[in-house]
């Protein structure tokens, strides 16, 4: 059954030019970090550095425009970067991305490589659909501090992702919480792109086509469906 995705009119409201794709994905294949997956990551950090020529990551119109709107919902942008950006100047360090796995690796270097910020959901962790709201503060968004399971709950007024059974991943895109995350073991997804304006919606869907040829290419024969931007 296809996931519901819904955004509230208050995030609407917020952020008019906001405009996302999903990528729903079946039969995939996970694993540690391989040869392929690294050989993306430094690619898509060598393509990073073209496309910013010489600035900073915040200085792209992109994440300026991710700035503003996490400071109007009121969360410090230098702070809780959106997840492109905090990406981006992992690229651009030294020390270079994070392997996570295979999944993970390949839509973190879409992100990286478009600037745009992209988030994996374990569909088989999903409960009911997923919603992009502003948060009332009493939602739970399940968590882990110091080793154990910890339940914070968001500021009133926060972009968050959530379904049926709490937050899913607070401030918009900055952290998502490790029910749905994928693992090794996770064999559905769904991969959600999003941008703002003045991003074209063109190079939203040109991102999320790659994502597309990627999964197939790692993960042969999974049924794979890129939704129309909304």
């Amino acid at each position: 059954m296809t996931l519901t995705l819904t955004v509230s009119d208050e995030v609407r409201a917020l952020a008019p030019g906001f405009t996302h794709v999903a990528v729903e994905a079946h039969g995939l294949l996970n694993g540690p970090s391989n040869e392929g997956t690294a050989a993306l990551l430094e690619d898509a950090a060598r393509r990073l550095a073209v496309r910013l020529d010489g600035r900073a990551p915040h200085e792209d119109p992109h994440m300026a425009a991710w700035r503003e709107v996490y400071t109007a919902f009121g969360s410090k942008p230098s702070r809780t970067r959106n997840s492109a950006e905090a990406l981006a100047k992992r690229a651009l360090a030294d020390a270079g991305l994070p392997r996570i796995n295979m999944l993970v690796d390949l839509y973190n270097a879409v992100s990286v490589a478009h600037l745009i910020p992209v988030g994996g959901e374990d569909l088989d962790r999903v409960q009911g659909g997923m919603r992009l709201v502003r948060a009332t503060g009493d939602e739970e968004f399940v968590t882990v501090a110091a080793g154990e399971e910890a339940v914070e709950h968001p500021d009133a007024g926060e972009v968050v992702w959530c379904d049926d059974a709490g937050v899913t991943c607070r401030r918009w895109n900055w952290r998502q919480g490790p029910r749905t995350r994928l693992t090794e073991e996770s064999a559905s997804a769904v991969f959600l792109l999003e941008s703002l304006a003045p991003m074209p919606v063109a190079h939203l869907e040109a991102a999320a086509a790659e994502l597309a040829e990627l999964l197939e290419k790692f993960s042969p024969g999974a049924r794979i469906t890129v939704r129309a931007p909304v």
